[in-house]
């Protein structure tokens, strides 16, 4: 990915184009792709060549045309193709022959109509571009717009008519319609101007990952939004956010397929295939890339995020002549976690020369009335809050405001370091047509909504605190996280060889320990005699009680088979526990290989978690964390990580869980040893990275965590191979 941008400057820029299958005739798609094309470039003054090639036509609006791209004058640098699908591959052979670079298929027919002829059509357009090298989007796409070069290859409406100089915010979709109308068309309506937008359809090539890195790479670009049915490459999209990170530019991102019936609607729609969406949510809030649910939400929160002022905390100033507004935003903002900054004392003093005795000073700052008869009191208390080190966030809240007033709004945004949330609920009266739209075109982002307005406040502190985040943990920082025994893959490796998809609890350990993991001490007895020898040693070792399982790879759940024993001491008790496991398990499982009873040592009382490891067809290997026993399937609270993890990244997992202060010690139970946990998490990670191959899935059960500075036991583990 790191020659995209030099390599797609061209796709978006060509300096000579062909279109197979232009056409006068405004009802068709070739009709109306090439009438907009010239249009557009005619507009804004493009230098480009847009030839169209149709065998049928002698000129088009005016233009020669051609009879195939072998007939043009020159090799075009980009060939757009509206043909049938059977007729596309041929097309794409003589773009070949020519030597043209780029290609974009718009025509439908291929793997998003679900059947076996458009699936061969498609592989064999994969196929030809493995073949040539050239680089083609789509097929089934709508194509692309440039604002900064002023070029389109694309036949919609929502590119034509007058529009500002060329933003910064970057419009990545798969979809046509909703990429180019409910998202861009609705962006510039509302002032966030463009710089470009893609609609990338089935994406049997150049896909929607990059085309994001070439916006994320491309100086025109500060924010790009991403609306996305499917996320083709976890990895990929991994290192997208990275690059993104590194230069501090947000991707807000729409992600289709929460549920089941919109998963089955993705693969209707581009064929493709989609992952967990709670594994996929956890990868964003981990990547630092922001989630929305809505169209509008994309180009809402770019408002804010596109003057990339990154706040230093949570900390909100809101002024306004509206005392109605203030109980308003109060409520919002404290129902999404901002906190009402406390002014600091120059401050107030500064305040007391410039508000009426009227004037209550209080955040949010109410000016009353008395802004009626002081035309600069807004605007002057704006530059006060502004200045003031307390606050990170400021939000002028607007009713009724003057022209004047609105123009000293934009000269406080261009001059403050801060992120400035305007909410404006009424309108100018001294001109109707001055509205939210018109600050935002002056580059205050401007809302109608207290939530909304506030919401993107809050998309913009945890993008501070992401970004500040980031800055510590650099790429030397996380791999030195791979803090682990000499030689651990090769003393995991043993255990994990052993024949059959199961590994038994005491194997599964074996494998664990190996990376650092501390598990309990047990031993395998074959005997009644060797389990009260082993558990003579235990005992005195602890002075607690064993603890006695039946050893068996095909006897998952141990417990429902009756093949525990807990707390078990003296020679008898231990005698009759291993009997009774042998006959539970025999009962249970007439066929199942016992390997043994494993002899165990008793845990010391803590909290029990539950750390596990699955693989998820987007994003790779997915370490989770839960509390343990059966609250993991009664309760659902479950965070997830990507691995490989840092030790921020396995705290904040833990810190998510809705039942988090059990490990802070409730009703006289100690605090629990979080950092050990947190360390157990990241050597899960690793384990589980080196061995992605090997591991299907994997289960521990709990782990105990004990009082804090005593660290944590694996009590129980179950590892599934891939077989």
């Amino acid at each position: 990915m790191a020659q995209t941008k030099s390599a797609l400057k061209t796709f978006f820029a060509p300096q000579s184009v062909a279109i197979v299958g232009a056409s006068e005739d405004l009802t068709k798609f070739g009709g109306r792709l090439y009438k907009t094309m010239i249009d557009f470039g005619a507009a804004r003054g493009s230098a480009c060549e847009i030839h169209p090639v149709n065998p049928g036509r002698k000129t088009v609006f005016g233009r020669t045309s051609y009879a195939s791209v072998a007939d043009l004058p020159q090799t075009p640098q980009h060939v757009g193709i509206v043909l049938a699908a059977h007729q596309v591959m041929s097309a794409l052979e003589a773009c070949a022959a020519r030597g043209v670079p780029f290609a974009t298929v718009m025509s439908g027919g291929f793997a998003e109509t679900g059947s076996a002829e458009g699936l061969r059509l498609q592989n064999e357009l994969k196929a030809f571009v493995k073949r040539t090298g050239m680089r083609i989007m789509g097929p089934n796409c709508n194509g692309f717009a440039n604002f900064v070069d002023g070029f389109v290859m694309t036949n919609t409406s929502a590119v034509r008519g007058k529009r500002n100089v060329p933003g910064n915010v970057a419009v990545i979709g798969q979809s046509g319609g909703l990429a180019q109308v409910n998202v861009m068309w609705r962006s510039l309506d509302a002032g966030v101007d463009v710089s470009y937008q893609v609609s990338c359809g089935n994406e049997a090539d150049i896909d929607a990952i990059e085309f994001a890195q070439f916006a994320v790479e491309d100086e025109a670009s500060d924010v790009v939004l991403i609306a996305a049915e499917s996320i083709r490459s976890g990895e990929r999209f991994r290192a997208l956010a990275h690059a993104a990170a590194e230069r501090a530019k947000p991707l807000i991102i729409l992600k289709f397929g929460k549920t089941e019936a919109g998963r089955k609607a993705a693969a209707s729609h581009t064929g493709a295939i989609t992952g967990a969406d709670d594994v996929a949510d956890a990868a964003f809030k981990q990547f630092g890339v922001i989630r929305v649910d809505d169209c509008n939400e994309l180009y809402e929160f770019a408002k804010l995020l596109r003057k990339r002022r990154w706040p230093r905390g949570k900390r909100l100033a809101a002024l306004t002549g509206s005392g109605g507004h203030c109980v308003l935003v109060a409520d919002t903002a404290a129902s999404l976690g901002l906190q009402w900054a406390e002014f600091a004392p120059a401050t107030g003093a500064r305040f007391e020369k410039i508000l009426p005795s009227l004037v209550s000073l209080a955040n949010p700052l109410d000016l009353t009335s008395a802004m009626t008869g002081s035309p600069r009191l807004f605007s002057d208390s704006l530059k006060v809050i502004a200045e003031d080190a307390n606050v990170d966030v400021l939000m002028p809240i607007l009713v009724a405001p003057t022209l004047g007033g609105i123009d000293d709004l934009v000269q406080v945004n261009e001059t403050v370091g801060k992120p400035v949330a305007t909410l404006w609920t009424g309108y100018c009266p001294e001109d109707n047509a001055v509205t939210v739209t018109t600050l935002n075109q002056r580059g205050v982002p401007a809302y109608r909504d207290a939530r909304m307005c506030l919401r993107a406040a809050r998309a913009a502190v945890d993008y501070g605190e992401f970004l500040r985040r980031f800055e510590r943990e650099s790429q030397t920082s996380r791999n030195a996280a791979r803090d682990l025994p000499a030689d651990a893959a090769a003393h995991a490796a043993k255990p994990l060889s052993q024949p059959g998809r199961v590994l038994t609890e005491r194997v599964s350990k074996l494998a664990l320990a190996a990376y650092g993991l501390p598990v309990t001490r047990e031993v395998l007895a074959h005997t009644a005699d060797e389990a009260v020898q082993a558990a003579a040693g235990l005992v005195a070792a602890s002075g607690a009680g064993v603890a006695l399982k039946i050893e068996s790879a095909d006897i998952a759940h141990k417990t429902e088979a009756g093949g525990v024993r807990l707390n078990v001491s003296g020679e008898t008790a231990v005698r009759t526990a291993h009997n009774e496991i042998l006959a539970a398990a025999a009962r249970h499982a007439p066929n199942a290989k016992i390997d043994g009873v494993l002899v165990q040592e008793m845990t010391p009382a803590g909290v029990e978690m539950m750390l596990g490891v699955t693989r998820d067809i987007t994003f790779g290997t997915v370490v989770s964390v839960a509390l343990g026993g059966v609250h993991v399937e009664v309760l659902k609270d479950i965070a997830h990580g990507i691995a490989p993890l840092t030790h921020d990244d396995a705290r904040r997992m833990v810190d998510s869980l809705a039942g988090r202060r059990l490990l802070d010690g409730v009703r006289g139970a100690p605090a629990c040893d979080v950092d050990a946990m947190c360390d157990a998490i990241v050597r899960l990670s690793w384990f589980a990275l080196d061995f992605a191959d090997e591991i299907a899935e994997l289960d521990i059960n709990p782990l105990m965590v004990l009082p804090r500075g005593q660290g944590v036991r694996l009590v129980d583990a179950l590892i599934l191979k891939k077989m």
